[in-house]
């Protein structure tokens, strides 16, 4: 473990019953190396509020601040506000944890790290969509997005471009083909979503 790792070791075992509170500074080193990391670059505060029981640890975890991370849309840097809340349970035992939000520690631990969950804290605080506000993005980027992306609006016309000639028939036999298939076709379109919405209830 690295010395930038350590400064996140909680003894536990020396604190009293009751509750402590820890703060973290989170820069650009905390990303460092956490390879695939989705974050680049941070300048956060992490508060750990550390609620130590007979049996068990309840920790509270906040984070705030800003980091860098990738454009969904042109794949260039994007600084993003976050703030979030995490809590998680240690708890002594040797079974295997089936709840995401429980650490069971061997009875002959002593401390825990607690760098992965404010990584994984961070990581849930970003928004679903990472994108820069219009006309913020690379252009250059963007563009070369748009000339590579597979499904393009451009092939999805190509893919069903239908010729009626194509199958041996004239346009007068497909539209009467199709208005027997679908002979209710008119009355749907002409139901508003609000109406679908009635009748579901």
């Amino acid at each position: 473990m690295s010395r930038s790792d350590s400064q996140y070791n909680i003894p536990f075992v020396g604190l009293k019953i009751g509750k402590h509170e820890f703060e973290y500074d989170i820069d650009d080193t905390f990303f460092e190396y956490l390879e695939y990391s989705l974050v680049q670059k941070g300048k956060l505060k992490v508060i750990l509020e550390l609620d130590k029981k007979e049996t068990m640890l309840l920790a509270n975890y906040k984070v705030s601040g800003t980091v860098t991370s990738e454009c969904d849309r042109c794949t260039a840097p994007l600084e993003l506000e976050i703030i979030g809340e995490y809590r998680l349970i240690y708890k002594f035992g040797l079974e295997e944890a089936e709840d995401e939000t429980l650490v069971v520690l061997h009875p002959d631990e002593y401390q825990i790290n607690v760098k992965a969950p404010i990584y994984e804290l961070i990581i849930i605080s970003l928004p679903s969509r990472k994108i820069h506000k219009t006309g913020d993005c690379d252009e250059e980027m963007w563009n070369l997005v748009k000339q590579y992306t597979v499904n393009s609006e451009d092939n999805e016309e190509d893919e069903f471009d239908f010729n009626p000639d194509d199958f041996g028939l004239d346009d007068e036999d497909w539209e009467d083909d199709l208005e027997e298939e679908n002979p209710d076709d008119d009355d749907e379109d002409d139901e508003s979503p609000w109406e679908i919405l009635k009748n579901l209830n």
